[in-house]
């Protein structure tokens, strides 16, 4: 078995977007010895630093439950992503012209917030701010990882920068490179994926009504939408960020219309609660899937965040179950480099996989449920929610089930043998 001394680098991971980027900064953290290399295939911004940030209207943005602040403060990270960050008090749940709804609300459950919306700009910016104080993290980019092939003691991957090919041998490649993994495809990982059939529409809009820091889930005969708050965390105000399903027709539909049609078109699926909507701003959008897969991990590869698994963005889950992931894969490899033991053995991955595996699968259900009800259009399904929605509502141990789900505390915490927060914040 080769030593350390032989290999170029202890972990790569090929892809430096958000769950790259969270994993290389909780593994500098937990295990100040180990040596990471972030394979990025867009070139490091010249000027990605903090205080070059401005916000912009049309920012994308991620939701984050309120266990994902519990990480970034265990990472040093929860006071610089406060600045900008707005807080969800209150989540509104209802069914768009029917009786049933639910509702909760921070201050029930002795918190600040259920959870917060951050602009993905800002988190970027934030995680490479600290990450520039890591020594032991190397980046490559623009640089992609070609291949992926076993050898003895560990990994060989293969990086191409620009002309140049380069080997680099490590004990373990983690692949986080997105929803569209080629890296995953190519090394063969079964993938299953179930398609809704429909059309997320992302956007940033306004309305003549403050938000009161209120997140709206709100299910529609022609699909889920969601308005969460955004815009800053001192005042309430008037922006929100809107996720909107849309059928393939519908979604073509909106997008040639004018502005002014659009917030029109949108004032009817989702309603007054927030009095008119005066603005809309660029929009994105991308066909919604339901992609998973079962087995994660083989000797010296794991992959983790939306290579892994994709989830319908309604319920907001998605980037919050991936870093329950890679805090529970950080936790065991920290064990594992303890025991002395490689860090890309498949006893080691597998037990990262089995120890994540019941919060994956709850999550994936919690998701996937939420859509397949509310999707059924028939009288008696239409009964049944708005019974149980108001039941949700007014019974406390199935409405501290659903906060706790919605707030990000339904998985397992992961515990460290030494603790993670460090300077970035001093």
């Amino acid at each position: 078995m080769e030593t350390d001394r032989q290999l170029d680098t202890d972990i790569v991971v090929a892809g430096g977007g958000l769950a790259g980027a969270t994993l290389a900064l909780a593994l500098a953290r937990a295990i100040p010895s180990l040596r990471i290399t972030v394979v990025e295939a867009f070139p490091l911004s010249a000027d990605a630093g903090t205080e070059s940030y401005q916000p912009s209207y049309d920012a994308r943005s991620t939701a984050l439950a309120w266990g994902s602040r519990l990480i970034f403060e265990e990472l040093g990270l929860w006071g610089a992503l406060a600045r900008h960050a707005t807080p969800i008090r209150h989540i509104h749940v209802s069914d768009r012209g029917r009786f049933g709804a639910t509702r909760l609300n921070a201050a029930e459950h002795n918190q600040d917030a259920l959870g917060y919306v951050v602009d993905n700009r800002w988190l970027g910016l934030s995680l490479m701010s600290a990450l520039q104080t890591c020594d032991q993290v190397t980046w490559r980019a623009p640089a992609h990882v070609q291949g992926v092939s076993n050898v003895a003691g560990g990994v060989s991957v293969q990086v191409a920068e620009g002309d140049t090919a380069r080997e680099l041998r490590a004990q373990c490649v983690v692949i986080a490179d997105g929803g569209r993994s080629g890296l995953r495809e190519q090394l063969g990982f079964r993938v299953d994926t179930s398609r809704y059939g429909q059309q997320a529409l992302i956007a940033n809009v306004s309305t003549a009504c403050s938000h009161e820091f209120t997140a709206y889930e709100r299910f529609t005969d022609a699909g889920p939408m969601a308005l969460l708050p955004h815009g800053g965390s001192d005042r309430p105000g008037y922006d929100s960020a809107l996720v909107w399903t849309l059928a393939d027709e519908a979604l073509e539909q909106i997008l040639a219309a004018s502005d002014d049609e659009r917030c029109q078109r949108l004032q009817q699926r989702f309603g007054w609660r927030l009095g008119r909507f005066t603005r809309i701003g660029q929009c994105h959008h991308y066909p919604l899937t339901l992609t998973t897969v079962d087995e994660v991990v083989r000797p010296g590869i794991v992959l983790i965040g939306n290579a892994a698994h994709t989830l319908h963005p309604v319920a907001g889950q998605g980037f919050n179950l991936a870093l329950r992931g890679i805090m529970a894969l950080v936790e065991q490899l920290q064990q594992a480099r303890a025991q002395g033991e490689n860090l890309g053995s498949l006893q080691a991955l597998r037990a990262y996989q089995e120890n994540h595996r019941q919060d994956w699968q709850n999550t994936v259900r919690f998701s996937d449920s939420l859509i397949q009800v509310f999707g059924l259009d028939f009288p008696a399904m239409k009964v049944a929610r708005d019974a149980g929605l108001v039941g949700l509502d007014l019974l406390p141990g199935a409405k501290r089930w659903f906060a706790r789900s919605a707030m990000g505390l339904g998985g397992r915490r992961p515990r460290f043998d030494t603790p993670l927060k460090e300077s970035a914040d001093d």
